[in-house]
């Protein structure tokens, strides 16, 4: 018999990450969160300097799609030649290239405009939900998972998972600082990134199970 899809942690996680987005999605322009945005945008860019400025700029660039493929290829390597695991390979790439497709027709879908209000780097296209953001999550989360299942010691753990938590943060936060995407953009692209990664960390837990099963079968 053939091991079934469970409904785990991991699932109800990706559910309700759904049911979030939903929610902020469907009032994107509605004045609650309007009102919202306008308040996180004025506590962030009230704390503007020079410094402050370069170092959002840096976090904005290393989320970049040029910089973004860069780390992702070095993954991918590293994942190939140094621990041979093609099927976390598969996960990857699924995870990191799908994210950036869905985040092209949810943009194409919701089509909203950038905010116009203080923008100190010039931006195209449409805002929601924030790329950068998507990508961002994307790629780190799943790095941490991948890793996290070969870094023996606790603390090797620990530091990983903050590392990855900093860069999802900041990268999303340069957006808001820089004047290119509403707060909104920015937690609509966690969430929606959020529902893509949990479910394919839920197929692949399956998946391992379901060869796991199978190896004991033969």
């Amino acid at each position: 018999m053939i091991p079934k899809l469970k409904i785990t942690f991991v699932l109800i996680l990706c559910i309700l990450s759904l049911l979030c987005f939903s929610l902020i999605a469907s009032h994107i322009q509605g004045q609650q969160i309007a009102q919202f945005d306008h308040n996180v945008i004025t506590f962030i860019q009230g704390m503007e300097s020079p410094g402050l400025t370069l170092l959002m700029k840096v976090f904005t660039f290393i989320g970049s799609t040029p910089i973004v493929i860069v780390i992702a290829l070095s993954a991918i390597l590293f994942l190939y030649f140094v621990l041979h695991h093609r099927f976390e390979l598969v996960f990857f790439v699924s995870i990191v290239a799908g994210t950036g497709i869905i985040n092209l027709l949810l943009k194409l879908y919701f089509a909203r405009q950038r905010p116009d209000l203080h923008r100190l780097i010039q931006e195209t296209g449409y805002s929601f939900p924030s790329g950068h953001s998507m990508e961002a999550f994307a790629l780190y989360a799943s790095l941490a998972f991948l890793l996290w299942r070969h870094i023996s010691t606790r603390i090797g753990r620990t530091i990983t998972i903050l590392i990855c938590i900093v860069m999802i943060g900041l990268i999303g936060i340069s957006r808001i600082y820089l004047g290119v995407h509403y707060p909104s953009d920015v937690i609509g692209g966690y969430l929606a990134s959020g529902v893509y990664f949990t479910l394919g960390v839920w197929l692949f837990q399956w998946y391992k199970e379901y060869r796991a099963y199978n190896k004991k079968v033969k």
